[in-house]
């Protein structure tokens, strides 16, 4: 082989895998991005999530594009992201939903810790309790008070099995000694129908759930699930000022598949800390949401606490998918 003949092969090799082309230093995002959202468009969850996904978009200089895939308690959706390649295109934005619904199934559609690379924690929500503006208490001290004089009469909805609403109430009903019949629903939006129509009693609900049809007279809540008082509603109590140390949240994060290339996940971790720091914050805090900037290693910790919590409020509560 002559030199001519041994810089072509050189050269064809190079070009074959990608070394030649400059391909393998493209930098990223080269391309769109997809955000899966487990959910129907419409909820709090999908709100966030369509104002991050713009805010990331801008940021990073290409479109990131969401993608509404409900079913399955959001399990279909986060199936897709667990299964997907882990180049930084595919990333889900979820609810805490997706970290309890898997404890509740015999079988579970994927595994939290396995399958996924934590990006970010995006924001607490502490929940709300509405009820029908017809019934004859305003307060949590009225609630109990009610619920353990008709032990079982109140109907509690419940969005989804193993949502932060129904883990909420059941918290709600051990530390308060309460009885009351749950109403499963297939998500907020008939829940918060019938509750104001008045065929059921009571919903535990992120607080940008309720807060448009409370002001609209439609229903009463009557506390917030934080530890303290939110900001933007300091007129509004606690649950905690009436049962000392009752506190729950939803919460939203960002998530990658496990093959999410580590230098990719501390990119998009900064770019939604920087998105959090932006009008976003305008936007969401008057809604009750409590944005979290903070590190990868900080929401794996709070992830790890939160699912120990819960699995405890699941496991003694004997709380199981149908």
């Amino acid at each position: 082989m002559n030199r001519r003949q041994f810089v072509g092969c050189v050269a064809a090799a190079l070009f074959a895998t990608g070394l030649g082309s400059g391909a393998m230093a493209q930098p990223w995002p080269a391309k769109p991005i997809t955000m899966i959202i487990p959910f129907p468009p419409g909820g709090t969850l999908d709100v966030v999530g369509r104002l991050l996904a713009q805010k990331l978009g801008q940021q990073l200089g290409q479109t990131v594009i969401v993608d509404n895939r409900p079913g399955g308690a959001g399990t279909i959706g986060a199936s897709a992201v667990a299964h997907a390649p882990g180049d930084g295109y595919t990333l889900l934005f979820s609810a805490s939903t997706f970290t309890t619904t898997p404890m509740t199934q015999k079988t579970a559609a994927y595994d939290v810790v396995k399958d996924f690379a934590p990006v970010a924690l995006v924001a607490k929500a502490p929940l709300a309790i509405a009820v029908n503006k017809n019934l004859p208490f305003n307060d949590v001290k009225g609630l109990l008070a009610y619920a353990r004089a008709n032990p079982g009469k109140l109907t509690f909805a419940i969005g989804s099995t193993g949502s932060a609403g129904h883990l909420s109430t059941e918290l709600l009903r051990r530390v308060g000694k309460m009885e009351y019949l749950i109403v499963p629903y297939k998500g907020s939006a008939p829940a918060y129908q019938d509750l104001v129509g008045g065929s059921i009693d009571a919903f535990i609900d992120p607080i940008l759930g309720s807060s448009s049809f409370a002001k609209a007279g439609q229903l009463k809540v009557l506390a917030i699930t934080s530890k303290n008082r939110v900001p933007s509603q300091p007129e509004m109590p606690t649950v905690a000022e009436t049962v000392p140390g009752y506190e729950f949240y939803s919460w939203y994060g960002l998530w990658g598949p496990a093959s999410l290339p580590k230098e990719i996940a501390t990119r998009l971790n900064a770019e939604v800390n920087k998105a959090l720091g932006s009008d976003m914050r305008e936007k969401l805090e008057p809604q009750g949401l409590l944005l979290t900037p903070g590190s990868i290693d900080d929401f794996v910790h709070f992830q790890k606490d939160d699912m120990a919590m819960s699995q405890r409020i699941i496991t003694e509560g004997k709380i199981r998918a149908e």
